[in-house]
C-alpha cells in the first residue's frame, strides 16, 4: 500500500523518530573509557539496523518528503553524537570527526539551498559506503572485542570515512557547479 508523499505519520516515519528519540540514551551509553561496553555496542546495532528497517519499509510503501528530510537527519545526529562522545571520551581523535563533520554541514546546506528549488539531492553510492564504514567506524570502538585489541580496525574504518566524506562531497559540489545556470552578459 503506497503513502501520500505529502504524508507524515507512515511507519518508516516512526522508526526514524525512534533513532532520533534514542540517541541521547546512545550518548550517555557510551562509557568513559577506551575498553568498549556490550550495552553501547548492542544499541549502537539495533539503532543501525533500524536504519535500514526504515529504509526498506520507506521503498516498499513509499518515500515521502518528511521522511526524506528526517532520515537523513537522523543518521547525521545518531553518528556525528556518538563521534564527538567519542572523541569526548578518548577513544576517537578530533581530526576526522570535524573532517566528517564539516562536510556533513556543507552538504547540508547544499541540500538544503537545492531542494529549497524543489530539487532533490539524493544520497550517492559513496555516501552510503561513507555511512556504513562511519557505523563500523563506532560499532568497533564500543565492541569490546575490538575496542582495545583490535583500534587499527576501527581506525581503519574511521578514516576511510573521512575519505569517502571528502571524495562523496567533492562530487556533490562538482555536480552542482556543472548545473549551475550559465549566465549571458551583452557586449
Amino acid at each position: 500500500m503506497a503513502v501520500d508523499p505529502g504524508s507524515i505519520k507512515t511507519w518508516a516515519n516512526a522508526v526514524t523518530a525512534g533513532r532520533l528519540l534514542l540517541s541521547p540514551l546512545m550518548f550517555w551509553a557510551i562509557p568513559n573509557h577506551d575498553r568498549g561496553a556490550w550495552p553501547a555496542f548492542a544499541l549502537w546495532f539495533a539503532l543501525c539496523v533500524s536504519d535500514l528497517a526504515d529504509g526498506v519499509i520507506a521503498r516498499r510503501h513509499g518515500v515521502t518528503r518528511s521522511g526524506a528530510f528526517l532520515d537523513p537527519l537522523a543518521d547525521k545526529v545518531l553518528v556525528l553524537g556518538a563521534m564527538f562522545t567519542l572523541v569526548g571520551r578518548g577513544v576517537f581523535w578530533v581530526v576526522p570527526v570535524v573532517i566528517i563533520a564539516a562536510r556533513e554541514f556543507v552538504i547540508s546546506i547544499y541540500r538544503t539551498v537545492v531542494g529549497s528549488k524543489g530539487v532533490s539531492v539524493p544520497a550517492s553510492r559513496l555516501a552510503k559506503y561513507k555511512m556504513l564504514s562511519q557505523q563500523l567506524a563506532v560499532g568497533f570502538a564500543l565492541l569490546p572485542l575490538t575496542a582495545l585489541d583490535a583500534t587499527w580496525l576501527w581506525n581503519g574504518f574511521l578514516w576511510s570515512a573521512v575519505v569517502l566524506a571528502v571524495v562523496s562531497g567533492t562530487q556533490y559540489l562538482l555536480r552542482a557547479r556543472s548545473h549551475r545556470p550559465v549566465t549571458v552578459h551583452a557586449m
